[in-house]
């Protein structure tokens, strides 16, 4: 069950979620090749090169073996990363969700939100990533970067923003 799901309060229903795009799993991924191909590399030359020193060859062929899980390591802490970022609007609000071991929670009420804006550089707007920054009123600004889909997150709480009824807004801020 994920954390916005928990957290909801009677009657408030999630009505749209997203994540961080694939675009940040684009380094690890790179590390992740690199590592794979040295330590591919080093066994492959540990093991057709009988002429070499058998310490040699050992330490080639354990190093090209913890390069090789080094890359898979690698390729999990972005995974795990991407995953543990939740992000969902509410009839009620904005949740936002970080991290794992340690979280970070974001949550602003619907009829606290001033402003959206939303940033997609070039590449973003090709692949469907971008960036948001919500200010509320009184100044509060909270950013959000390489989320997937932030024209139909600005969208959804804006849709949001308009359904609240006099009565909900009320109901929203003694639920929080």
């Amino acid at each position: 069950m994920s954390y916005i799901s928990k957290t909801l309060v009677p009657g408030e229903k999630v009505v749209y979620t997203t994540r961080l795009h694939w675009i940040v799993m684009l380094g690890h991924m790179f590390g992740a090749v690199v590592l794979w191909l040295i330590g591919g590399y080093l066994l492959y030359y540990a093991y057709t090169n009988p002429k070499m020193e058998a310490t040699s060859r050992h330490v080639a062929g354990y190093g090209g073996a913890a390069l090789l899980v080094c890359g898979l390591i690698v390729i999990l802490a972005g995974s795990i990363r991407r995953n543990a970022t939740e992000m969902a609007v509410t009839t009620r609000r904005v949740v936002v969700k970080s991290g794992l071991a340690s979280r970070r929670t974001i949550e602003m009420l619907l009829n606290k939100v001033e402003t959206i804006e939303v940033s997609e550089p070039g590449m973003g707007r090709v692949l469907g990533y971008g960036s948001i920054t919500m200010i509320g009123t009184g100044g509060t600004s909270e950013g959000f970067h390489k989320i997937a889909h932030p024209l139909e997150f600005r969208n959804e709480v804006q849709q949001q923003i308009e359904r609240l009824t006099p009565g909900d807004v009320g109901n929203a801020a003694r639920s929080s």
